[in-house]
């Protein structure tokens, strides 16, 4: 009985011992699912456009516009222009800056540009604004500007718009240009060309046509008016606006900014008022420069 007890006490230990040492049930481990991040979508790149306007004399206020985003950092990655649209963008495509833009301004008369003759289909031949814009843009082609730009002119042959993105620079800017009636229309390739505010006067669409995916318009054809017309040019002027004013309303639906100086009491054909125009240009690109950032920081 004593060795029975003793055995049993001198086994305790080593079952003790022998239960401490087995391992442990395994526990279920969690599930865990992996995390799937979701793709991170670029934005298309930004394309800015600056669109301007026809006007005569009153486009002078496109050069207080772009010394103004110019002085805000704001630098678009094309141009369009009409009429005085054409002329002050392909200057600005070329390579001048806003100020540079200014002092040209202040040389520039009406004189430099009017080159008179018989009444044939206008008063005005239109080859000395040719030569200006050729001149000032050192004889490059449109595809060699600086910045993409394109002229928009109206096609008589074929009654409609035409944006000019290839060949001669002035003479682009010079069909785009040629007000019925005072500029006689220039013939290319075959076909009649004259200014392109008959069917758009602020070219929005053509921006967009040409990869805009911003567009930054600015309006200085102002209203008709009600001052009486005192010559065949006003009055052919004056008759133009109002025949493109419906065309001009619906397409400046489109711009993302629209800029619109208060030049509407210059006379189409007052240069004296260059500097004013210049400052009214200024005036109202820097009203609408918070919501013309805020607007570009969304997209980028």
């Amino acid at each position: 009985m004593n060795i029975l007890r003793r055995t049993l006490l001198l086994s305790l230990p080593i079952g003790l011992i022998a239960c401490s040492s087995q391992t442990p049930p395994a526990k279920p481990v969690a599930t865990v699912k992996p995390v799937v991040k979701p793709v991170d979508k670029q934005k298309p790149p930004v394309k800015i456009a600056l669109v301007l306007g026809g006007g005569a004399a009153r486009g002078f206020a496109h050069v207080g516009v772009i010394k103004m985003l110019e002085a805000n950092g704001i630098k678009p990655d094309l141009v369009v222009g009409t009429s005085a649209g054409s002329v002050v963008g392909a200057l600005y495509a070329s390579g001048y800056t806003g100020f540079e833009l200014q002092k040209l301004a202040f040389e520039l008369d009406e004189a430099t540009i009017s080159d008179w003759s018989l009444p044939n289909r206008g008063i005005l031949k239109g080859q000395a604004l040719q030569d200006f814009v050729n001149k000032a843009v050192k004889n490059q082609p449109l595809e060699k500007l600086k910045l993409p730009f394109g002229a928009v002119a109206t096609n008589l042959t074929q009654s409609r718009a035409v944006l000019f993105q290839r060949g001669n620079t002035g003479l682009a800017v010079r069909a785009s240009s040629s007000v019925p009636g005072v500029f006689q229309p220039v013939t290319i390739e075959g076909s009649d060309y004259v200014d392109g505010g008959v069917i758009s006067q602020v070219p929005i669409r053509f921006a967009k046509k040409m990869g805009a995916t911003f567009t930054i318009a600015i309006d200085v054809s102002g209203k008709p008016g009600t001052s009486e017309a005192t010559s065949t040019k006003e009055v052919l002027l004056k008759s133009l606006s109002i025949m493109s004013k419906t065309l001009r309303e619906e397409e400046l639906k489109e711009a993302d900014i629209l800029i619109t100086p208060k030049v509407g009491d210059i006379a189409p054909d007052d240069f004296e008022s260059k500097n004013r125009a210049i400052l009214e240009g200024e005036e109202a690109a820097v009203k609408l420069m918070p919501v013309i950032k805020k607007k570009i920081a969304a997209l980028r």
